[in-house]
């Protein structure tokens, strides 16, 4: 038995089987609602929390203040036509859109310079939003089926405001477009109109950790099957989640999935882990920051 298939069945036969989390924002009211009308929506795994904000122009994303700022870094992604200024560390970055920025642990600042939607990604050490997030009561047991977060090592230099201008990372190279931070990776998929083949998807797994799956633009449907345990009132029938834009989808540790791109214009599709994938993280030329952040 392989120590892949070890992990499962160890998670499998010890813990009951965590159900999905299934945030169809399109459909939910927000968690926050600014007074310029922006709104927020907020979503956690047991190792991270999603934030994402329609914003208005002008609108101020911040971790300070009471918050005693950010204990780690996280990620903002910055959809098309999205355009903010990110403020960290001494550093300030205007981007239009079309960007990932990893912000450095500490107070930070996020302002929109025009309308467009502006997703955050954090560890769970974001107590704050992660006691916020819709879901918040799912992770009341602290998840113990899921690996923890164990940093990876400090980037050479130390940590830092860092921008990507996503359009610079289109050719097709690898498996979609892959960046990690010490306790983030995300997979932003390359826009796509080609719906998926129904006779070329890919089911699987993962033993130990949770996948966020982020739908920003395009409709999908998300294929979930519970493997069956001893105790068969555990048991699920399998779901084809229909995913609108925008979504998030928690695939919880064990449960197989795949995710088929079905239409409704340009598909914008996101993935997110915590900590970083060794297995993505070990092939080469797969992360695109990678020498900006070294493997344990």
């Amino acid at each position: 038995m392989s120590e892949h298939t070890a992990r499962a069945a160890h998670v499998a036969a010890t813990f009951p089987m965590r159900a999905a989390t299934c945030a169809r924002y399109y459909a939910q009211a927000p968690q926050q609602l600014g007074a310029d009308d922006s709104r927020t929506w907020i979503t956690r795994g047991a190792n991270f929390a999603v934030a994402l904000t329609d914003a208005r122009e002008g609108a101020v994303l911040k971790r300070a203040g009471d918050q005693g700022g950010q204990p780690d870094e996280y990620m903002v992604l910055l959809a098309p036509g999205a355009g903010a200024v990110v403020e960290a560390g001494g550093a300030r970055i205007e981007s239009p859109g079309d960007a990932l920025f990893i912000v450095p642990p500490g107070a930070s600042r996020v302002t929109a310079t025009g309308a467009g939607r502006i997703t955050r990604i954090f560890s769970h050490r974001a107590a704050d939003l992660c006691a916020l997030a819709e879901n918040a009561a799912a992770y009341a047991d602290g998840a113990p089926e899921v690996a923890p977060i164990k940093p990876w090592p400090d980037p050479p230099g130390g940590f830092r405001l860092r921008h990507y201008a996503l359009e610079k990372y289109l050719e097709p190279v690898t498996f979609g477009r892959l960046f990690r931070s010490t306790n983030l990776m995300i997979n932003v998929f390359e826009p796509t109109t080609t719906p998926r083949d129904a006779k070329k998807l890919s089911p699987h797994a993962h033993a130990d950790f949770e996948q966020g799956s982020l739908s920003l633009s395009g409709t999908v449907v998300h294929h979930l099957r519970t493997p069956w345990a001893g105790d068969s009132t555990t048991w699920r029938d399998d779901a084809h989640e229909e995913f609108h834009s925008p979504a998030l989808l928690v695939i919880p540790a064990n449960l197989v999935h795949t995710t088929q791109y079905t239409g409704g214009g340009v598909n914008w599709f996101v993935d997110i882990f915590s900590p970083p994938r060794l297995d993505f993280s070990e092939k080469p030329g797969w992360v695109r920051n990678a020498d900006e952040y070294p493997m344990p």
